[in-house]
């Protein structure tokens, strides 16, 4: 399937699986928030602060403050590295996969629903 949208397509779909989001009781993630679960989700490990930080080209507190938000919701979690204890590596989480797969889902509705 592929999937062609206009730009004032392309923005309702962002801004209809946005609003879904905000609605639901689940997780209301910040976009920079988003980012960093999806880097996390869609880019292959090891992910640590400083490196979340440089690809998403914010700061090492910014990045702090939304893992300790996303470590209290069970989205993502932080582990000393065994090999290096100065690093703290980011882990995915089972409650991540499903809030991930569940986003991906609905986007995917949203879409067809904008094609139809």
């Amino acid at each position: 399937m592929t999937l062609e949208l206009k730009p004032l397509q392309a923005l309702k779909l962002w801004h209809d699986v946005t609003a879904d989001l905000v609605r639901e009781d689940g997780p209301d993630l910040s976009a920079r928030q988003v980012a960093i679960l999806l880097t996390v989700y869609m880019e292959l490990p090891p992910h640590t602060v400083r490196g979340l930080a440089a690809k998403l080209n914010v700061s090492k507190p910014a990045i702090t403050r939304a893992l300790d938000t996303m470590g209290r919701m069970d989205l993502l979690r932080r582990k000393r590295d065994d090999e290096d204890k100065r690093n703290v590596l980011v882990q995915r989480t089972v409650k991540g996969s499903v809030f991930l797969t569940e986003l991906a889902d609905a986007i995917i509705a949203k879409a067809k629903a904008i094609q139809q």
